[in-house]
């Protein structure tokens, strides 16, 4: 019996006879024993699977969870890194997985010195970190947890709020815009009235300085309305037009954006390539033409920047395409190229590396994406092209016509509807949708009157 035992098999009871004294009693004491481990063996093989089972949903709940939650041991070294983690970060578990957070997360430092040191027990923030070029904004929460060493860990959630910060800076510009654009556009017809008349009036009589008075008011009449120009863009990035869906044809509007570059600028070798034609879809065509046509124009005037040493032939590539449900338009330069870092702040209001930019155009051309169910993508060229310089514009728009739903930004919007002044070939006139991307510290363009009746999105032709 002890043999069959000690392979393991604790089920074997030997037979015991009372008439045989101790010998009854060492066999009672062996049934005992063999039943004891028994029933052990079964609890411990039982609380095994338990755990394995509770470990199993733990790792199904971790890797479906849409925040980012990293687990960080008394060390701080990383010991539980989910799916959304890895994505939020830019690591794979395998790369962090025993390496210290301050090697794999360092923007955490400040927040996990904070809840070593203080009294709480969760310290809650929000990190910017930069991962390949692309900045993220993050909500987290360190909560501090007692191991039975009496050590603590920490348990680290992560939530992607990029969008919604993006969100409330446009919403609180369009505000700003809705609320004092009358304090600034309101006086700048009676300043222009009056130096009109003082100019018309005084004029023919005054012969000294002369030459002074005339460049004077010139003066000020040029500036006041470089002032409305200004204000008028705020004005239409606060008063966004509502898309009119209607049946058109990509390909034909993608031909005549081309055209009508190539006429303005001649130097620069544009060319469209159309994937199928016709490509049907549900779009504004005066929304999406005006918008492509201010990329390109985005492009050439990359292009233009690049010094003539460095560049034999300017070249912009327009390639449409359908992609499933949605409708994509590539735009490929081998301009000055997209600044690496802080690329995402591109498309939020005011943010221009031009001098005489105001920082609206790809803002608004990634509203009118936004409301045709899409998005704008800022890329290098390199990555369409391996070793070509510039920078590479994607426009993705869903072919359905099924525009996303408004944004808290969309609150501020008038809802009077707009209109915009067109050629005799259809296409709207070009004026002011203006693609620049500048540094935010270079000045702040004031809001504009949100009472103007009309709603232009066009291209800029003189900034």
């Amino acid at each position: 019996a002890a043999n069959i035992v000690s392979t393991g098999d604790l089920h074997v009871q030997v037979p015991v006879h009372k008439s045989e004294g101790d010998l009854a009693q060492l066999g009672e004491t062996f049934n005992k024993m063999t039943q004891e481990l028994r029933t052990q063996r079964d609890e411990l093989v039982n609380a095994s699977d338990l755990i394995d089972s509770r470990r199993r949903f733990i790792e199904a709940v971790l890797s479906s969870a849409s925040a980012g939650i990293i687990g960080v041991d008394a060390s701080g070294s990383v010991g539980i890194l989910n799916r959304s983690a890895e994505k939020l970060i830019g690591h794979a578990e395998s790369e962090t997985m025993d390496h210290p957070l301050s090697d794999v997360l360092p923007e955490l430092d400040d927040m996990m010195k904070a809840a070593r040191e203080g009294t709480q027990r969760l310290v809650q923030g929000q990190v910017t970190i930069t991962r390949d070029g692309h900045e993220r904004n993050l909500s987290v929460r360190v909560s501090a947890e007692k191991t039975s060493q009496s050590r603590d860990s920490y348990i680290i959630t992560l939530d992607d709020i990029t969008e919604l910060v993006s969100a409330q800076r446009t919403s609180a510009w369009g505000d700003v815009a809705r609320r004092i654009a009358h304090e600034i556009k309101n006086p700048l017809t009676p300043i222009q009235l009056s130096a009109e008349r003082i100019r018309r009036k005084f004029g023919k009589v005054i012969t000294e300085d002369k030459a002074i008075f005339e460049q004077c008011t010139d003066t000020i009449v040029r500036q006041v309305d470089d002032i409305r120009r200004m204000v008028d863009e705020f004005s239409r990035f606060a008063r966004m037009p509502k898309p009119v869906m209607e049946g058109e044809d990509v390909a034909d509007t993608v031909r005549q954006a081309v055209f009508l570059m190539r006429v303005g600028h001649p130097g620069i070798d544009i060319r469209a390539e159309i994937k199928q034609d016709p490509m049907r879809a549900q779009f504004d065509r005066r929304l999406i033409s005006q918008a492509l046509t201010n990329i390109i124009k985005n492009a050439a005037e990359a292009i233009e920047a690049v010094p003539p040493d460095q560049l034999k032939k300017g070249c912009i590539d327009v390639i449409a395409a359908r992609e499933d449900e949605d409708i994509v338009i590539d735009v490929i330069d081998n301009g000055i190229g997209l600044p690496k870092v802080a690329r995402a702040r591109l498309l939020e209001p005011y943010v221009t590396t031009r001098e005489k930019g105001t920082g609206l155009g790809l803002a608004i051309v990634g509203r009118v994406l936004e409301d045709h169910g899409g998005r704008i993508e800022l890329k290098d060229a390199a990555d369409f092209r391996p070793g070509q310089r510039g920078a590479w514009m994607r426009l993705r728009f869903a072919a359905s016509g099924h525009a996303a739903k408004p944004e808290v930004k969309e609150q501020v919007a008038d809802s009077a509807p707009p209109q915009a002044e067109m050629t005799e070939t259809g296409e709207a006139t070009s004026e002011t949708l203006n693609t620049e991307v500048k540094a935010s510290e270079t000045g702040t363009v004031e809001p504009a009157d949100t009472t103007n009746n009309e709603t232009k999105i066009e291209t800029a032709t003189d900034s």
